[in-house]
């Protein structure tokens, strides 16, 4: 009943932005890189709750997704204890505040606003389903993510990162992602190594946070194992699970970029959404 409950309780959510594609051969099926092969969602259910930590990578406007994340989330509970739920739309310097909204049994409301939520930015009906599992289950919230003064001041000084200077493969490859978040146009090379900084001071907080057992909710690129929140989680039992978004002319799981860099990837429905490079 509660698995019902978790799929009816986005139904609002995702009627107001539908995904597209659902007719692609790829969609609602699971990938595994490692197998070659795919998978069941008992499957991946199974391997997921024997895992420490587990990571939901996410395209954030994606109402499908978060659709998703909730019945792994239900399906983690059914198999096994409580765990921190991790969210990168929290800055963790609200953790306090976060903590004794709950503590005064607060409601998802209450806990949005201790939490300073960007209702808008991140678009809350997305999210309140999840914050809403923690409630109901009694999981542990955690703050995860840079405040954006934090983040400005790294982009201004990377040094006030803290962390050790990038390998230089994980250095280009966050410099593609972020020239291809910005629609192939580089930013100057100053405030282009800042963003990269920023980026990685990212990963770190949210690596930080995760005490076992937990689940991350972040996007897809935080989740990539090998520059995103696993290069600086000390603990190696995690199972990242991606939520991909199947797009036209790729029919073949081996026709997206980064495949290597998760455990499963769970393909959607593209959201609806202007080009922001057109």
């Amino acid at each position: 009943m509660k698995l019902l409950a978790a799929l009816a309780s986005v139904t609002l959510a995702a009627c107001a932005r539908q995904p597209t594609l659902q007719d692609h051969p790829l969609t609602g099926k699971i990938w595994d890189p490692h197998a070659a092969a795919f998978v069941s969602m008992d499957q991946l259910f199974q391997r997921a709750a024997r895992a420490r930590h587990v990571i939901l990578g996410e395209t954030h406007d994606n109402p499908e997704q978060h659709r998703l994340q909730r019945v792994v989330l239900e399906a983690l509970a059914a198999r096994g204890a409580a765990r921190l739920l991790a969210m990168e739309q929290f800055d963790s310097e609200y953790q306090t505040a976060i903590d004794t909204a709950r503590a005064s049994q607060g409601d998802v409301e209450t806990i949005a606003d201790a939490g300073h939520f960007d209702r808008k930015g991140w678009n809350w009906p997305l999210y309140r389903p999840l914050v809403q599992f923690a409630l109901d289950h009694g999981w542990p919230l955690a703050a995860a993510n840079l405040s954006r003064g934090e983040a400005r001041a790294v982009v201004a000084d990377p040094g006030r990162s803290g962390l050790a200077p990038a390998e230089p493969t994980v250095r280009s490859a966050l410099e593609r992602d972020i020239i291809d978040g910005h629609c192939g146009v580089a930013p100057e090379p100053k405030r282009l190594a800042g963003m990269v900084e920023a980026q990685r001071a990212r990963d770190a907080r949210m690596a930080s946070v995760l005490k076992s057992p937990s689940v991350l909710i972040a996007g897809i690129g935080h989740a990539q194992r090998d520059r995103g929140v696993p290069l600086y989680l000390a603990d190696r039992d995690l199972v990242i699970i991606a939520f991909m978004e199947a797009e036209p002319g790729r029919a073949r799981p081996q026709d997206y970029a980064g495949v290597a860099s998760y455990d499963y990837l769970w393909f959607t429905p593209r959201a609806v959404r202007d080009d922001p490079c057109s």
